[in-house]
């Protein structure tokens, strides 16, 4: 760490601007990482400085005790402010190149592949010629629900020829698309709360609202090596005469596999991160963006 209070962060902001590249500062807790980034804000108030750590206040990981047949189901609680920050410095990677991301070390643990991350982003502009219904089937695609009362982040709405969504990097404002046809007329960030207009946009990119987004294809793919595992773990475990965590590894696996079937997603998708971005067992994720 240093000393306190002799210019280490101003040494790396000099260093950051004379590089003139993305650049990612990392901190080893939360604490120091809400520091540096609030310096760094003040250092680069023209830049993209963004805050990426874990978005757990509290995890609980499921387990098991087999002596007693007692499962313990995972029990997490995601704080929505910083899942919100955690897609807007995701988002601003592909966006621009004057970025800094300060993070923690949950940082190093994979997400999706930033390949499909980008297909998966929403490109809107006036005078598109996207229809209401193909955007609201992209954005389901994207994992975005549908909501007409409790419109919160990486949710949507329509009525008429209007179509609000609330994108999932975002907290003060969400985007009404007005649509003539099958094609998009206007653009407009409002209130979330009041559905006031606050101002028109002639672009906005409207990002996944999960950072494991992936294609149909990836995901098919991926199922098929998560049933191959699964079966070899069953049978490890048969084996060993360890027939209660057999069932259970089964009951639990399928029922992952059929939820990642029907809505491309499920609780604890995280655990299955090296099947859908496709790794060998035990390599590192390594992505250049």
């Amino acid at each position: 760490m240093g000393l306190q209070a002799h210019g280490k962060t101003f040494t790396m902001a000099n260093v950051i601007q004379k590089v003139q590249k993305p650049t990612l500062v990392l901190a080893h807790n939360k604490t120091l990482a809400g520091q540096l980034y609030s310096e760094f804000k003040e250092f680069f108030p023209e830049n993209r400085v963004e805050y990426f750590v874990s978005y757990y206040d509290y995890y609980q990981p499921e387990s098991y005790i087999a002596a007693s047949d007692t499962y313990i189901e995972k029990d997490a609680s995601i704080n929505d402010e910083i899942d919100k920050l955690r897609h807007s410095a995701t988002l601003s990677l592909f966006e621009t190149r004057d970025v800094i991301v300060v993070a923690s070390v949950s940082c190093i643990y994979g997400l999706g592949d930033p390949i499909d991350y980008q297909g998966m982003v929403l490109s809107l502009r006036p005078g598109d010629q996207k229809s209401r219904e193909d955007i609201m089937k992209k954005l389901v695609t994207m994992q975005y629900g549908r909501n007409e009362l409790d419109f919160k982040r990486g949710t949507f709405r329509a009525k008429g020829d209007i179509l609000e969504i609330y994108p999932s990097s975002q907290s003060e404002a969400a985007v009404r698309v007005e649509f003539w046809g099958d094609e998009i007329e206007k653009i407009s960030e409002i209130n979330p709360l009041t559905g006031k207009p606050i101002g028109t946009r002639n672009h906005i990119l409207v990002p996944p609202a999960s950072q494991y987004v992936t294609s149909k294809d990836k995901m098919d793919r991926a199922i098929i090596t998560i049933e191959q595992e699964l079966d070899e773990r069953i049978k490890f475990f048969k084996d060993n005469n360890k027939l209660i965590e057999a069932q259970r590894i089964e009951e639990r696996t399928n029922f992952d596999i059929e939820m990642m079937k029907e809505t491309g997603f499920c609780s604890g998708i995280e655990n299955y991160s090296r099947h859908i971005s496709g790794r060998k067992p035990r390599k590192p994720t390594i992505y250049i963006i």
